[in-house]
């Protein structure tokens, strides 16, 4: 089991930072009766699955992390068959609807739906440190978690909100999401949102050496600070660096001189990026669409890989051209995330940036002459 697994807190009271929201959803698992849907966002890596699987923890007990892993088929108006993974417990359903594409709205329905129309599973387990009162509320509630909700179309999202309407007096939701922007203000607006901001880099450095106690390693804090920095703040990609690192070491110190770990993916990236500065032409352009194919049906998501290789192409870039660059990449990150089809959004920003690139080196080339 990787680390970042291993070590994850299982309570609110075992969070270590960010303690006013601890404090919070302490408040709220205090009344499940009177629990709002809750709208969970923040910078990916912060917090927020975590902190959704300590709440339910807390509302309903132990009998919350009896988890198994369901494949449910639904079937669309038209006939279509779409296959989704799900995560259940007595308690709650937990799933990615983005993943449906197109259909995501009728899985959202049928969903809620069903889970509507059965009772909820009561596990005297569940409730042995709870007192009867809080027990029966808890009981009667039942919760679906919906991640990655910014990936919803808008039809899904509409269709959502009247859904989460009509079954509110059974049904609370729990959305998920890292960009809030991109969610309807009807949808905001029906939630009770928690912002959980990404964690410092103390905060970050504390719990790698925490970790690192726990697994008999030898770490600096010069490591572990320059371990966080590169992460972004992001402490799950903290964790994998830091289980990396120590694999790469083949022992148990890692001390200031320790090389950083990088991800296959983000060598790839770093490669792509500079194949295409180095040359400018079709058959170039072709060589970095399998590229970005590649990194696609890997599960890279593009507005990451869009990210990764414009940070790797302005770093090389003359300041005149940063701007545009960056310009042209927030663009086409619009693109990505109105749009269906991502190669095509990303394809177009490698050519845009070779056009930009070769228009440039053309003017330097004629003011020499």
């Amino acid at each position: 089991m990787l680390w970042v697994d291993k070590h994850r807190p299982s309570s609110l009271t075992a969070l270590s930072y960010h303690g006013s929201i601890s404090q919070r959803l302490e408040s709220l698992a205090q009344k499940p009766e009177s629990l709002p849907h809750l709208f969970f966002y923040g910078p990916s890596g912060s917090g927020k699955r975590t902190r959704i699987t300590a709440l339910l923890g807390a509302i309903f007990g132990s009998s919350a992390n009896r988890l198994k892993l369901d494949q449910r088929t639904f079937t669309t108006p038209t006939g279509r068959t779409v296959e989704i993974h799900m995560v259940t417990s007595p308690h709650h359903v937990e799933l990615s609807p983005g993943d449906a594409g197109n259909n995501d709205r009728f899985v959202i329905q049928d969903v809620l739906k069903e889970l509507a129309a059965t009772k909820n599973i009561r596990s005297s387990v569940a409730n042995m440190d709870k007192d009867s009162q809080q027990a029966d509320a808890a009981a009667e509630i039942k919760v679906v978690v919906l991640n990655q909700v910014d990936r919803l179309s808008k039809q899904a999202q509409a269709a959502l909100r009247r859904t989460m309407e009509k079954y509110a007096a059974t049904c609370r939701l729990i959305l998920c999401c890292d960009n809030p922007s991109k969610l309807i203000a009807p949808l905001r607006s029906r939630c009770l949102g928690i912002r959980v901001p990404a964690p410092s880099i103390t905060e970050i450095v504390g719990v790698l050496n925490a970790v690192a106690q726990k697994e008999n390693l030898t770490l600096s804090d010069a490591f572990a600070e320059k371990l966080a920095k590169e992460s972004n703040r992001n402490l799950r990609k903290a964790l994998l660096m830091l289980e990396a690192a120590k694999v790469q070491a083949g022992g148990n110190q890692l001390g200031a001189d320790q090389i950083l770990p990088s991800t296959d993916w983000e060598l790839y990236i770093s490669q792509l990026a500079q194949d295409i500065t180095n040359e400018q032409s079709p058959s170039r352009l072709m060589a970095a669409r399998e590229k970005l194919y590649e990194l696609l049906v890997n599960c890279i998501p593009a507005t990451t890989i869009l990210k990764k290789l414009t940070g790797e192409l302005i770093s090389s870039l003359d300041d005149s051209l940063k701007l545009e660059v960056l310009e042209w990449a927030a663009f086409y990150e619009h693109r990505i995330a109105m749009g269906s089809k991502e190669i095509f959004h990303l394809e177009a920003f490698v050519a845009k940036f070779m056009a930009i690139y070769k228009k440039y080196l053309n003017d330097m080339f004629a003011d020499d002459f």
